[in-house]
């Protein structure tokens, strides 16, 4: 079998109006409907001007588009695909959501995530999200640099980042996340910030681990909560907000003279070897990483 075109010429395209080519959504979008996705965003999130209206219909749109793959505004036309629109209801088109999100201040960000810790913690009662939650719950730290493109583009800055092992100054936004697991169970974000590109690390970071700790209770997570982090967030006021939050913490310590000191008065027949059974190899850092 072979092509009977050049493959500049050949173009693939979805126009039947009876298929639908995202069907998977529906389990999806049914689970955010049961655990109230609409009505959470009714209730917090309130963009001013003209385009921030029926926040309750497009930020469901920007969850579905995301949940099928689209990664850019353009990309939500996929929820308009062949028979998408006689499935699901209150579809808009990409131009309508990109001007909703364009209404969006800090405030209004900060509305968006506390209804989606509140949607968070309404999953885990409709489905088993966190198993194991009751005994022990980890909840982890870390902040990515990620690339972006144009002069204008508000808050690029350059920072540093890690590529195949090797620290870059790259321009672009600074996203720190904390997720929460369990020892069998897959992590969920629980909390997220978009910074300027040349933000700490830990800038920001107290505030964030107080409050996916206060997340992870409200998702059932009852018995001990370890946070763990790299030396990036080796500060008081991240060791302090998690203390008070009532919490553990495992914190990579940054190298430095008193601990090159105590590293050294640690006999050679006192260390003990860590093992792990099911680490995988990370090309990024090119090293061994525990899962």
């Amino acid at each position: 079998m072979r092509l009977l075109h050049s493959l500049a010429k050949t173009h693939a395209s979805f126009d039947d109006p009876n298929l639908v080519s995202h069907a998977g959504l529906v389990p999806v979008m049914a689970l955010a409907q049961r655990a109230g996705l609409s009505d959470l965003v009714a209730a917090h999130v309130r963009p001013g001007g003209e385009c921030g209206v029926n926040a309750q219909l497009k930020v469901p749109c920007l969850v579905a588009g995301m949940a099928a793959g689209a990664d850019s505004i353009d990309d939500m036309d996929l929820l308009r695909h062949g028979a998408m629109t006689s499935l699901f209801g209150g579809v808009r088109a990409p131009s309508t959501l990109g001007s909703h999100l364009r209404c969006y201040a800090w405030g209004n960000v900060l509305q968006l995530e506390k209804a989606g810790r509140e949607f968070l913690s309404e999953l885990t009662r409709q489905a088993p999200l966190l198993p194991g939650k009751e005994t022990l719950a980890f909840i982890d730290i870390d902040s990515m640099q990620k690339r972006v493109y144009g002069h204008a583009k508000q808050g690029a800055r350059f920072g540093h980042t890690k590529i195949q092992g090797k620290s870059l100054l790259v321009r672009g936004l600074n996203a720190l996340a904390a997720t929460i697991s369990t020892p069998i169970a897959a992590p969920v974000i629980a909390a997220t910030r978009l910074r300027g590109g040349n933000a700490a690390s830990a800038r920001g970071a107290a505030s964030l681990a107080a409050q996916a700790i206060g997340t992870a209770r409200d998702c059932g997570c009852t018995g001990m909560i370890v946070v763990r982090m790299d030396s990036a967030f080796y500060n008081a006021a991240v060791i302090s907000a998690i203390r008070r939050a009532g919490a553990r913490f495992s914190v990579t310590v940054p190298m430095n003279a008193s601990i090159r000191a105590a590293i050294t008065a640690i006999g050679e027949d006192a260390w003990t070897p860590i093992r792990y059974p099911r680490a995988i190899w990370d090309e990024c850092a090119m090293r061994r990483t525990a899962i």
